[in-house]
């Protein structure tokens, strides 16, 4: 099964950052969403991650510019017919997923793979809308997706062995290490990850600590990078909230239902880094200010 043209759909921060790294492996890449302003803030920022890349010298002045030069961004969803793997990026909710599938099922040619980025939702459920559960998998990237090692490949029931071994080689082309995990809500990573941001937020709510010292904590004892605090800003808060609904609905186990805390300030529409305010507050550029 080659792969030579990829699909993505979402221009958001995980779909712009997928398609630079499929067009850094040398794959033609199509990117698509709703608005043209969307795909030029997309462009903007490839162009800026691949600069910080030419900066540091981990890509030469040429890769940089044929790298940009394979990403073609459309509003039409028709454009993605002849491509070979089509991944989906769009926000973190289901009827929103399902829909897409099916119209993509319908356009797309009959041996072309779907995959989700889903970070949540399990995969056999959103492949069941289409005709080709067998070419259907979970490709979850990890954010930012430039800098990031990890893609979670998952199987849904009917996923063929053709199709994972071929997913699995698109994303060490990409210089990612591809890890296989079973079709569980949440897979391994927001399994584990989105509980402990889930008990951070908690915490917050019960006076336990502020937001800066939870996150010092976590960063100076438990040796992370940031904090979880930081981290669920940076993630965005309704996407947190959307995953930890999943996980408590598809486990049935209250120990993953979302702090009140978290449902209030997503309410309030303070969704971290995206909208310039959740835990901490941050300036135009996203970076964190006060």
């Amino acid at each position: 099964m080659e792969i030579a043209k990829i699909g993505v759909v979402g221009a958001g921060q995980m779909g712009s950052g997928i398609a630079q790294v499929a067009a850094q492996a040398g794959y033609q890449v199509v990117l698509r969403d709703l608005e043209e302003g969307y795909l030029e803030r997309a462009l903007e920022n490839i162009r800026r991650s691949l600069g910080k890349l030419l900066e540091k010298g981990r890509i030469d002045p040429g890769a940089h510019e044929v790298a940009l030069g394979r990403i073609q961004t459309t509003l039409r969803l028709a454009d993605l017919k002849d491509c070979d793997l089509v991944v989906e990026a769009i926000v973190e909710h289901e009827p929103a997923k399902l829909e897409l599938f099916r119209e993509l099922d319908g356009l797309v040619k009959p041996g072309a793979i779907l995959a989700s980025n889903t970070s949540s939702i399990p995969i056999t459920r959103l492949a069941a809308v289409t005709r080709r559960p067998e070419r259907f998998i979970g490709m979850h990237f990890m954010n930012p997706v430039p800098l990031m090692e990890l893609v979670e490949v998952i199987r849904g029931h009917l996923t063929s062995d053709e199709t994972t071994q071929a997913v699995l080689g698109v994303a060490r082309r990409m210089g990612k290490t591809p890890v296989e995990v079973n079709d569980y809500p949440g897979f391994v990573s927001n399994r584990i990850l989105l509980p402990m941001i889930n008990e951070a937020i908690q915490c917050v709510m019960e006076g336990v600590a502020t937001p800066e010292a939870i996150d010092q904590v976590m960063r100076l004892g438990m040796n992370h990078p940031m904090g979880p605090l930081t981290l669920a800003d940076f993630i965005g808060l309704d996407t947190c909230l959307a995953i930890m609904e999943v996980l408590h609905r598809g486990l049935g186990d209250d120990k993953y239902r979302p702090s009140p805390l978290l449902r209030k300030m997503v309410e309030a529409g303070l969704l971290g880094r995206k909208s310039g305010r959740g835990f901490y507050r941050y300036d135009e550029k996203g970076n964190k200010v006060g």
